[in-house]
């Protein structure tokens, strides 16, 4: 008989987190779910004797390992790790005080870390196990004025993840980065996206993306995120999951078009790049 596997998701409050959670219990599936706000979760998903809810602080590694133990001893194993936990930032990079860069930083990097660390002890030892980090279209098209901060902070899951993917191959453990677009969560709600305290005026180009995404685009992004969640946890159930999968036809053609313009400037600075070699 297959293993069942046990799903460890963290940022279940609301968003993607909380869609795939409702899915995988729909399902039969055991799952830890994390969150700050623990009676929130409750109530969102009810009782059910496959579900534990764990309140969680992701930039404390005391306790990430606690709830990574919690779950273990809950449910025997744990199996699929969804670093999902994560909010937006919004403002220009002089705007952005040297606190409100790291605290982006700190949970949505060092608390994936945080996760990433505390997890593959038990991953390892069962030789099996696929982590999935949620990153960002902005993990690989940086180009949107005012989000500078935040794209660094999925640019660096992405590159972590690849190195993460070739580190743990040998252990029979998968890695895979989920890149969205723009999907109608709340995302783009005041509670997941901050603004900057202090406004320089002069950027009329970051305080229209900031008044295209919070006025425009919020309520109006083309993507389902029911849908986006179930193909997160279809990517689960084959053999060779991808490293990147892109989610959302927004997505899509962002990053083909960042990939046809990378490649189309390589190739014009290609006789520069490679003259810097040392002759023989």
């Amino acid at each position: 008989m297959k293993q069942q596997k046990v799903w460890f998701v963290t940022g279940t409050s609301k968003g993607f987190g909380l869609i795939i959670v409702k899915q995988l219990l729909a399902q039969g599936t055991p799952v830890a779910a994390t969150t700050r706000n623990i009676d929130e979760l409750v109530k969102e998903v009810g009782e059910d004797e496959n579900f534990l809810p764990l309140k969680v602080d992701l930039t404390s590694e005391q306790s990430v390992e606690e709830a990574l133990a919690a779950t273990v001893k809950k449910f025997g194993r744990v199996d699929v790790i969804v670093n999902n936990a994560g909010y937006g930032l919004v403002g220009g990079l002089e705007e952005l005080s040297d606190a409100e860069g790291r605290k982006n930083f700190d949970v949505n990097v060092f608390g994936l870390l945080n996760v990433i660390r505390k997890a593959l002890p038990h991953l390892r030892a069962q030789r099996s196990g696929h982590i999935i980090n949620f990153s960002s279209i902005g993990g690989t098209v940086g180009s949107f004025p005012g989000f500078g901060i935040y794209c660094a902070t999925k640019f660096a899951v992405n590159g972590l993840t690849e190195a993460l993917a070739t580190e743990v191959a040998p252990f029979g453990i998968h890695a895979t980065i989920v890149a969205p677009g723009y999907f109608r969560t709340n995302f783009l709600a005041s509670d997941s996206l901050v603004t900057p305290k202090n406004v320089i005026e002069a950027y009329s180009n970051v305080r229209a993306s900031q008044e295209e995404h919070q006025q425009s685009l919020a309520g109006n992004q083309p993507g389902d995120p029911e849908k986006g969640a179930a193909a997160v946890i279809k990517i689960t159930e084959v053999e060779n999951p991808p490293l990147y999968l892109f989610l959302g036809e927004d997505a899509y053609d962002l990053a083909t078009k960042k990939l046809d313009s990378l490649k189309s400037e390589i190739a014009t600075w290609k006789e520069l790049t490679v003259s810097t070699g040392i002759e023989a």
